[in-house]
């Protein structure tokens, strides 16, 4: 099962196999839909190549990671009918990473979206606690974020998609980045 017409080699993020949740890839980078997105459009924008820090990048990698997150923030922000956008990377795991492997988080914002959870900051709590820890949601062993310092958050209401729920949207940003110019 996968979201990209013809996808054929596995992709993973870390050492999670996330092929089916990838909707966009270019020759270096990924794009791909998020297990437990903070708001609708949450996606991560990741190198093929595994490794851990923006450092570790070579030129090329990181010129095309952030040309796809520039191209990709245009197109959820579209299509998730968002006014702007939090590009975050959490650039190793005291800086609040949780798979090591580079990632940048692209979440299209609305005006007041967040005035529930304490307004337009509250996303980098979330980003920095539980509902961000895609390691944990993906099957990292309890209790490690806490070991690195990190406190839990109260995430009952947030509960990790299926899937089939993933797979869907995937197929969906597909067609939209079809519709997207290339830079």
């Amino acid at each position: 099962m996968s979201a990209l017409k013809g996808a054929t080699a596995p992709i993973y993020f870390g050492s999670f196999l996330v092929t089916p949740q990838v909707f966009h890839t270019t020759p270096l980078t990924f794009a791909l839909v998020n297990l437990k997105p903070i708001l609708p459009g949450h996606v991560l924008i990741s190198p093929r190549r595994v490794v851990p820090r923006v450092s570790d990048l070579t030129p090329a990698e990181t010129s095309d990671l952030f040309l796809t997150v520039r191209r990709v923030g245009r197109m959820v922000e579209r299509v998730y009918g968002g006014s702007s956008l939090n590009i975050a990377v959490q650039d190793g795991v005291d800086a609040g990473q949780s798979v090591a492997h580079v990632h940048a988080h692209i979440i299209p914002r609305r005006a007041a979206d967040l005035d529930h959870r304490g307004g337009t900051d509250a996303v980098y709590d979330m980003l920095d606690g539980e509902e961000g820890d895609v390691g944990k949601a993906l099957g990292e062993v309890d209790g490690e974020r806490e070991k690195r310092g990190f406190p839990a958050v109260d995430n009952e209401a947030r509960k990790p998609r299926s899937l089939e729920e993933m797979v869907a949207e995937a197929e969906m940003l597909a067609r939209e980045m079809e519709k997207e110019p290339v830079d």
